[in-house]
């Protein structure tokens, strides 16, 4: 059995898994990270996304040991000193969820946008989460929460 060691959300581990494993069962069923869901198990959805060196990838379309050397962010790893991301700040704010199952995959796949466009139109973001589905809100509220996270992580940014 392949030893990867992967670092998710600042923590190092060393792991034993089955060439077959997917990152997003070592992040649930191994390592507790349970913030990321298993949605469809086959990339449709985009619930599991997680970064991946800096990158957002759907967790159940990648293997454990393609992660042997890896940083990894979950959802649970994005806030800091016990406040959310601005990000999820703006999710919660702007009522961008209902049930909350896509919420950690939109919010990852949202932050990941922003690395490539920090002020994204609306089309660019709802271009940029169409890997992502939710079946409940419509993506209205999910588009304010976009923009308004853009708008709060632009003031981090310049503030520090």
């Amino acid at each position: 059995m392949p030893r990867i060691t992967v670092t998710v959300d600042g923590v190092k581990y060393e792991e034993d898994v089955e060439p077959r494993l997917l990152l997003v069962h070592l992040l649930r069923e191994r390592l507790g990270k349970t913030g990321t869901p298993v949605g469809c198990d086959t990339s449709n959805c985009g619930a599991c996304t997680v970064m991946l060196d800096g990158k957002s990838v759907k967790s159940c379309s990648v293997l454990a040991v393609q992660a042997d050397g890896c940083d990894v962010v979950t959802i649970e790893g994005l806030g800091a000193n016990g406040q959310m991301h601005p990000m999820q700040r703006a999710f919660h704010e702007e009522h961008a969820l209902q049930c909350g199952y896509c919420t950690p995959g939109m919010v990852m796949a949202a932050i990941d946008l922003l690395r490539e466009d920090p002020e994204p139109s609306e089309e660019t973001i709802r271009q940029g989460l169409e890997g992502n589905l939710c079946r409940c809100t419509g993506y209205c509220n999910i588009v304010r929460a976009v923009r308004k996270g853009a708008q709060e992580m632009g003031q981090a940014v310049s503030t520090s």
